[in-house]
């Protein structure tokens, strides 16, 4: 079912070709794409294409009289949730920092009541000059959206800032401008993924964590408006790049991060499958040589349980992956550790596992919630962690 109509424009960029990738990735999560696009956009992808993808008509001219009532640059935006501008040329984004509005979609993003996101691509040097950057200002004082752009490889050879942003971010950017934000204005710390700590130089030992419940996290997180941080261990998931992101590969890397950037933040949410113990690690190579060999393993310091003794305001919300006791094993660790929340889960049912059942229990009550895929469970656990968080903040009652 389609629920939200996104108007896309297509400006002229040597980007406009993952314009394709995007509608269909729209389409997919069920967005009602419109596509508008610019002139010079048609000389680097056809208007036949982006047709054929979205099921719509690609519109075009301002003046054509053969559709609607000659006020479609008024009319079009009145039933739209977003206008998403990918990619988003130097030369538009000056049209809509000064007002400019000599065409279908310049009229469109002048005439909008509802929420505008641009997603700048173009050659480094274009994006870094002064006149490009007043205007990526202007814009942004104006309440438009900006998403992107990335670093890396761009089409005419050099290196720098200014490709059109991934599709995961961006897609991420949509569903935060078509959202409520409950936390706008938040900034949370997540930590994810599991630790590997070194046997010799060629070995080591880890868990079977997937690092997919903190990428849900992170994602729904920044999505509901939150200023996210993620201090990602070793992990199967990318974290999208608009997500500030910290590699702790190891026990010892992922504690000097979290006690660097938790005072900072308002939440934080330890999901990372952190080591208990590590070995007394051999230099070198050990041999194989037939026999029995024996690891001697030491414990490692409780980060979260440490944190918890000198918290100050930040909320702690913590996870517990239990083999068997869950509720007598969460509310030990909720009460052990001095957090506010502790999410806890069977260890069958969720590690490496794309669903999980999980029960929230705070300092007054427990709540359990059926087994559902991560990313929507996810979701369920924010908005579970923000009517704690309002309560214990503000004591205000629970609705």
């Amino acid at each position: 079912m389609l629920t939200k109509k996104i108007l896309l424009g297509v400006t002229g960029s040597i980007a406009a070709y993952k314009a394709a990738d995007l509608i269909r990735r729209l389409r997919k999560d069920g967005y009602f794409v419109q596509v508008i696009m610019t002139q010079s956009a048609k000389e680097f992808i056809t208007s036949l294409t982006l047709q054929a993808l979205s099921g719509n008509p690609v519109l075009e001219n301002m003046w054509d009289v053969s559709e609607g009532n000659g006020m479609e640059h008024i009319s079009l935006s009145r039933g739209a949730d977003l206008i998403l501008i990918a990619p988003a040329s130097a030369n538009f984004i000056a049209k809509i920092a000064n007002g400019i509005a000599d065409d279908l979609l310049s009229n469109l993003c002048l005439a909008r009541n509802c929420p505008l996101l641009v997603a700048p691509a173009m050659n480094m040097e274009m994006f870094s000059n002064n006149a490009t950057q007043r205007n990526l200002a202007t814009i942004k004082n104006d309440g438009v959206l900006v998403s992107g752009p990335d670093q890396g490889d761009q089409a005419c050879g050099e290196i720098g800032m200014g490709r059109l942003i991934n599709i995961e971010s961006l897609m991420l950017d949509i569903r935060k401008s078509t959202s409520d934000l409950p936390f706008k204005g938040k900034k949370i710390l997540v930590s994810t993924g599991a630790t590997v700590e070194k046997i010799d130089e060629a070995r080591a030992i880890t868990n079977l964590s997937s690092g997919l419940m903190g990428f849900c996290l992170a994602s729904a997180a920044y999505e509901f408006g939150a200023e996210v941080t993620v201090i990602n261990g070793v992990s199967s998931y990318n974290i999208p790049s608009c997500i500030k992101t910290i590699n702790a590969h190891n026990h010892s890397e992922m504690h000097e991060a979290v006690n660097n950037h938790i005072k900072n933040n308002d939440i934080y949410i330890s999901v990372a499958a952190i080591s208990d113990f590590k070995p007394i690690a051999s230099e070198g190579k050990i041999k194989k040589n037939n026999e029995k060999i024996t690891l001697d393993l030491l414990p490692t310091q409780d980060i979260l349980g440490s944190v918890g003794k000198d918290k100050g305001n930040t909320f702690l919300v913590g996870f517990a992956a239990e083999s068997s006791n869950l509720i007598s094993n969460a509310k030990h660790k909720l009460i052990s550790k001095n957090i506010d929340i502790v999410i806890g889960n069977l260890i069958s049912q969720s590690m490496g596992k794309s669903s999980a059942e999980v029960v929230i229990i705070d300092k007054e009550s427990e709540t359990r919630f059926p087994n559902a895929e991560k990313s929507e469970l996810s979701k369920t656990i924010l908005m579970h962690i923000h009517k704690i968080y309002l309560k214990e903040k503000t004591d205000e009652p629970i609705n």
